[in-house]
């Protein structure tokens, strides 16, 4: 039997968190909307070259911009990055205790 982390809402209720887990880098389109709503700086936004290559988002050889996990070990499991996302690029779980 998995037992997972737990804890409870406000009101009392039992609400288990679930944390990112990646992101879709072929359908996310790099909106920032993550970004923006994440306030424990777990996202950053980087581009891919034609080739493939991860470079800074700025770069002018960034072909396309997306979204990353930059610091997974800071989300507190709100979810409220995927509840923004359009694209439904990304991907939580809960934690087994």
């Amino acid at each position: 039997m998995t037992v997972y982390v737990t804890g409870l809402t406000r009101g009392g209720a039992a609400w288990t968190p679930k944390f990112v887990e990646s992101i879709d880098q072929g359908q996310c389109i790099g909106c920032g909307r993550c970004f923006k709503v994440c306030g424990r700086g777990v996202l950053e936004l980087i581009g891919i070259t034609e080739d493939g290559d991860i470079v800074d988002a700025f770069d002018d050889e960034a072909e396309k911009k997306v979204m990353s996990v930059r610091e997974a070990a800071n989300c507190i499991g709100c979810e409220s990055c995927a509840k923004v996302c359009s694209k439904s690029c990304i991907t939580h779980r809960a934690l087994a205790a």
